[in-house]
């Protein structure tokens, strides 16, 4: 009789632990993917507080402690800085519970590619991959992903230490 409940136990303890790899894996697998935004809502300067890019904005939601959230920062502000007309604004999420709300951002980072009007294409939860970014921004502006952005971004990853410093180009 013992050993019966031993053999239940162990089918049990097999049974919780294969759910628990198989809910990890599947979260790993979308933390940080695009998804697209088709019914995208719009963002106001007097949503974000800042002024929107002429070509693209990546809004970025934020909480001090977030680890993520430094890397994202580092990943968005090098892709503005090198991508003509993309701004990179971030939203405190603990100070704007409002916005929070009424975007259903349920973690950070999360971010938000907004086209030149203040619509939302696509939408990230967790940090999402450069290559992934800057692929998002060349789709808003209707250019190409180059490779020259692709060297700038790294570049700038690698002057700063809390980006990756990955060459994004052998990430296509």
């Amino acid at each position: 009789m013992m050993s019966s409940m031993r053999v239940a136990s162990l089918i049990v303890l097999v049974a919780i632990l294969t759910v628990a790899t198989v809910f990890g894996v599947i979260w790993r697998r979308r933390s940080g993917r695009l998804r697209d935004e088709s019914a995208g809502e719009v963002l106001t300067v007097g949503d974000l507080g800042a002024d929107l890019g002429r070509v693209a904005t990546l809004v970025q939601f934020s909480t001090e402690f977030c680890q993520p959230c430094r890397v994202t920062r580092g990943v968005l502000v090098d892709i503005a800085a090198v991508a003509d007309g993309v701004r990179h604004i971030e939203v405190d999420a603990g100070a704007r519970l409002d916005l929070v709300r009424r975007l259903n951002v349920l973690r950070t980072p999360t971010v938000l590619v907004l086209d030149a009007h203040g619509r939302i294409v696509n939408r990230a939860s967790g940090a999402p991959r450069r290559v992934d970014m800057l692929a998002a921004v060349a789709a808003v502006s209707g250019s190409p992903f180059t490779a020259a952005v692709a060297d700038a971004c790294t570049a700038a990853a690698a002057a700063t230490s809390t980006a990756p410093t990955a060459d994004v180009r052998q990430q296509r």
